[in-house]
């Protein structure tokens, strides 16, 4: 599902932004040490995904995803749209989804978003599109955009680890609110997809990914 590390030329020069502009993002690019994103493709399997992941651990929206592999993967490995629509609300419950986001998955499969398209439109433009469908709501279009269509300056100011992250690292008294992220951000334009990498980074400890 992964594919291929960003360009490295382009990172060094946003890393070198990112430096200059902002001392505490600086404190901690030097102790996570390189960027290593991984990239998902900006496709059906990728959305069905990111809404088994909202509000669950990583290994149990996992375990679930690969259950829904074995019940509804076309041969090429990815989800097919027709077979998942196939199970239904009685043959998804059992794999362990709510009824919530067994009825988001069964409207984002039958939802027409224009996947081939999608990497030639704005951010706000996709944002528009991925939030007509059932259960997909800003934050999962921007992990979306982020980790999917690689766009570099997306700043998903809804997520707790991002609040979390600036909350630690620039030692507020508080987690920030979304207005408070935006303005602390400024800095980071146009590179604000690679220090959110770095802020969820060094939630986890270095080397983790």
């Amino acid at each position: 599902m992964d594919s291929p590390r960003p360009n490295s030329v382009a990172i060094k020069k946003a890393l070198l932004h990112l430096e200059a502009a902002d001392p505490a993002l600086a404190a901690l690019i030097a102790n996570i040490g390189p960027y290593r994103i991984s990239y998902h493709v900006p496709d059906f399997t990728t959305l069905a995904r990111s809404i088994i992941s909202q509000q669950l651990s990583g290994k149990a929206a996992n375990t679930i995803f690969q259950r829904l592999l074995t019940a509804a993967a076309a041969p090429n490995g990815r989800l097919a749209p027709a077979r998942l629509t196939a199970l239904g609300p009685e043959g998804l419950r059992p794999l362990g989804l709510s009824r919530q986001k067994a009825a988001s998955l069964l409207h984002l499969a039958s939802h027409p978003i224009p996947y081939p398209q999608l990497p030639r439109l704005s951010d706000d433009e996709v944002i528009a599109i991925l939030t007509a469908v059932k259960g997909i709501g800003v934050w999962t279009a921007h992990m979306f955009l982020l980790f999917a269509l690689r766009r570099p300056d997306v700043l998903p100011t809804g997520d707790l680890g991002i609040r979390n992250a600036i909350h630690r690292a620039y030692r507020l008294p508080a987690p920030p609110t979304p207005a408070e992220i935006l303005s602390l951000a400024q800095p980071w334009r146009p590179y604000a997809s690679i220090a959110s990498w770095y802020l969820w980074r060094s939630l986890d400890g270095p080397g983790k990914l």
